[in-house]
């Protein structure tokens, strides 16, 4: 267990002593308190809209105008550029041209290449090295693996910069890997690449982003005279945003602050959520055990959002064990309630945020005051796609919109050249997607002959490859892309255009190479294309698709349009908005099923963190939605309330469901935490007895009693695979929640086929129906 850190603050007799300076004016007590500690090591505990910034601008001036040290002699680091930008400016309003003499106010990444330039032959580079891009590391990195005799389908070089990238972040040079660590690369030979590539990048006097801060760190520890000087110069130290520091960041600063050991961090440790790129939530935790004497002085009053809403975000982060403790109060009065609302399925939960926008709307509320938060990418497609067919603008932050990814490109270009042969863009963005070693020099031969014979790039593929024009090797690889792209243009006469994309992404090995790359982020690029897949399931042939698409993509509006935003929480953080949609509320997508199965209770935590970023970026109004099924793979799959909504206070939240119980009956269960399963089938049971029996059959279909781990719940395969109904004939007519009224015409199994009176034909499962009453 860390410790606790004992409250620290501010009183008026603690600052009576202090000169009068209008620096102060406008900073609550501990605000003041934070700019004030000028002299040992503070830890500020910012929560959420506690005008953490204000105190952290206030203090750099502070030490500024009482001359307490030069600006050369501050040493300010912050995560981006944006943040290093902010803070000059305002320093600069507060202090003058002194901000113009700060040279280490700036990113980890530019302070850093800032002082290997003066050091660089330390570690074997000339001053004027180069820094590679993402795409100059990968190039090299694949030169090396095939240099080696490696198979670089099995071993990508992703995969290798991922895990290189992984253990510069922890401080690990070649020699301090681990037998665990070397192995996570071609088995056992990690090691090995990593060395490689370092003796590569000093041969072509380069390093990457993350030799600028480990070469520092090294040159620290083996130079003494260099620590030395460097402890002497900066007088203060002062952090932003500390708990998203990595181990690498961590070594590096806590050797420049031994020195004056006056060393001021601000962030907060409910909020550390970044894990998967290298931070560590421990850093910020052990703060005093790194600094004794520490002062910590907590941050609480919150300038932005409701009480109820700040009661709820305390509420939830209540359960985390691993964390210093903090309250957010606000002076603010009024306000709703957090609002939890349940609906039945995905397609619901757009419909019903969509009709709310709409109502704020036409209250006045501006759409750019309005957002939609999502844990995975994949889950913006429900959104735009509805969002498109009402009308209503929206904009995507912090990625892509979801039809403009490049893997979902990757798969339309597929389908659009199965669709249409002559689509010679589709041919080329995809003849060597994934890589099937067809170079330029194939294209080009193509492209001549196409243009000679004046037909499309596919069958200028098919003839050129019956010939002697091109090397062997590449011939046979040609001739077996267009023998596969025939085999799917004649799958897509008689299958699904959902089961035609998953063939093709399967048999094209399109999924096999995002899968070998093993990196968080080919994992949401597979996520996107099953979500893509479940998007083709409600059309009837691959051309409906297509066409809804290019309308979907042609909905590009001007920029100055009044527009809703749609983000992940993670791009959300640090940003806020008076109307907050939370969405997917559910076990499996929030918390991430992912993070679950990989980081235990270490990423529960996380999770749970995020979902407290997440409730605190809501100013005025915050509605957490979660669904009761969600189609997973093509199989509907009931989805239970996530723990996270159980964590709520009762008294700042107001339930609204379609299902009876609401978030109380969950309540109860998540408390059982050896156990947390024990209640489903009965909650379940229950809420589907109000449906009627049919609702109640595919309850007890879909749980067994016995207690499961929460994988095996939340993915269950059998979930409405039913025997069929035998109350329901043909020609009965039925009742859907979603297509209304209709008549049956056609059974196969637990499928049904109905002419619905207002959706027209549908092919839906039984369970999801009822008789309708007479008359």
């Amino acid at each position: 267990m860390f410790p606790s850190c004992s409250r620290v603050s501010a009183s008026p007799e603690s600052l009576s002593g202090a000169a009068p300076d209008p620096l102060l004016d406008g900073l609550n007590p501990p605000q003041r308190e934070a700019v004030l500690a000028t002299e040992g090591p503070v830890l500020m505990l910012a929560g959420a809209g506690t005008g953490k910034t204000a105190a952290l601008t206030a203090r750099l001036a502070h030490l500024i105008r009482t001359r307490r040290a030069w600006p050369s002699e501050i040493l300010c680091v912050t995560f981006t550029n944006r943040a290093a930008r902010e803070m000059k400016e305002r320093v600069g309003h507060l202090v003058g041209p002194a901000v113009e003499g700060m040279p280490w106010l700036g990113t980890f990444h530019s302070i850093a290449a800032k002082l290997l330039r003066r050091h660089a032959e330390l570690v074997g580079l000339q001053s004027n090295y180069t820094i590679i891009d993402t795409d100059d590391q990968l190039r090299l990195l694949k030169q090396l693996i095939q240099a080696e005799g490696l198979d670089d389908k099995r071993w990508p070089a992703r995969q290798l910069a991922g895990c290189i990238d992984r253990w510069k972040n922890k401080g690990l040079g070649p020699a301090e890997l681990d037998a665990g660590e070397n192995e996570s690369y071609a088995n056992g030979q990690g090691q090995k690449f990593y060395r490689l590539y370092q003796d590569r990048l000093k041969a072509l006097n380069a390093c990457d982003f993350g030799d600028l801060l480990l070469h520092m760190l090294n040159i620290l520890r083996g130079h003494r005279d260099v620590l030395e000087q460097y402890q002497r110069r900066f007088k203060y130290v002062m952090v932003d945003e500390y708990q998203d520091t990595n181990q690498v960041q961590y070594l590096w600063l806590r050797l420049l602050a031994q020195g004056h050991k006056n060393i001021c961090v601000v962030g907060d440790d409910d909020q550390s959520i970044y894990s998967w790129r290298g931070a560590e939530v421990a850093n910020i935790l052990r703060f005093e055990q790194d600094f004794p004497g520490a002062k910590v002085i907590r941050l609480e009053q919150n300038y932005r959002s409701t009480p109820d809403i700040l009661a709820a975000a305390s509420g939830l982060i209540d359960a985390n064990s691993q964390r210093l403790g903090k309250t957010l109060w606000t002076e603010r009065n009024g306000g709703d309630k957090v609002r939890v609302i349940g609906v039945w399925d995905a397609p619901e939960e757009a419909r019903r945020v969509g009709e709310e926008i709409e109502r704020l709307e036409r209250e006045g509320a501006l759409l750019s005051q309005v957002a939609i938060l999502v844990r995975a990418q994949y889950q913006t497609r429900e959104f735009e796609d509805r969002f498109i067919a009402i009308g209503l603008s929206y904009k995507i932050i912090g990625g892509f919109r979801f039809y403009e990814r490049a893997e979902i490109r990757d798969a339309l270009a597929y389908l659009r050249l199965i669709a249409q042969p002559s689509d010679d863009l589709a041919f080329e963005r995809i003849y060597n997607t994934p890589k099937r070693g067809l170079g330029d020099k194939t294209l080009e031969k193509l492209h001549r002959h196409a243009r000679a014979r004046g037909v499309p790039l596919s069958l200028a593929a098919v003839e050129i490859a019956d010939s002697d024009e091109l090397p062997a090797r590449a011939r046979g690889t040609l001739l077996n892309f267009m023998r596969s792209v025939a085999h799917w243009r004649d799958l897509a006469k008689t299958s699904s255009p959902a089961e035609l994309v998953r063939v093709l992404l399967d048999e094209s090995g399109y999924t096999a190479a995002l899968q070998a790359e093993k990196t968080a982020e080919s994992a949401g690029r597979l996520e996107n294309l099953s979500e893509l897949a479940r998007a083709m399931e409600e059309y009837e042939t691959l051309g409906d698709f297509l066409e809804h698409v290019s309308l979907v993509m042609d909905n590009d509006k001007a920029d100055d349009v009044d527009k809703v935003t749609i983000m992940t929480i993670h791009a959300a953080k640090g940003l806020e908005f008076d109307n907050l949609f939370l969405v997917g509320w559910e076990e499996g997508v929030f918390p991430s099923q992912r993070a679950l199965d990989e980081g235990g209770l270490a990423s529960l935590e996380e999770e749970r963190r995020l979902a407290y970023v997440a409730i605190t970026r809501a100013r005025r109004r915050c509605t957490i939605l979660h669904a009761s099924n969600r189609r997973i793979y093509g199989q509907w799959t009931s989805s239970i309330p996530s723990r996270f909504i159980a964590d709520l206070p009762e008294a700042h939240i107001e339930q609204e469901s379609t299902l009876s119980g609401g978030a109380s009956l969950w309540r109860a269960q998540w408390s059982e935490r050896d156990d947390p399963f024990a209640h489903v089938a009965r909650d379940h049971a229950d809420r589907a007895a109000s449906r009627g029996p049919g609702w109640q059959r595919a309850a007890a279909q879909s749980y067994d009693p016995a207690p499961r781990r929460l994988p095996e719940a939340t993915r269950s395969a059998a979930s409405f695979a039913a025997k069929p109904r035998g109350d329901i004939a043909l020609g009965a007519r039925v009742f859907h929640d979603k297509f209304g009224y209709g008549t049956v015409t056609a059974q196969e199994g637990n499928k049904l086929e109905i002419d619905f009176e207002s959706a027209g034909a549908k092919r839906v499962i039984d369970s999801f129906v009822k008789l309708a009453e007479a008359g």
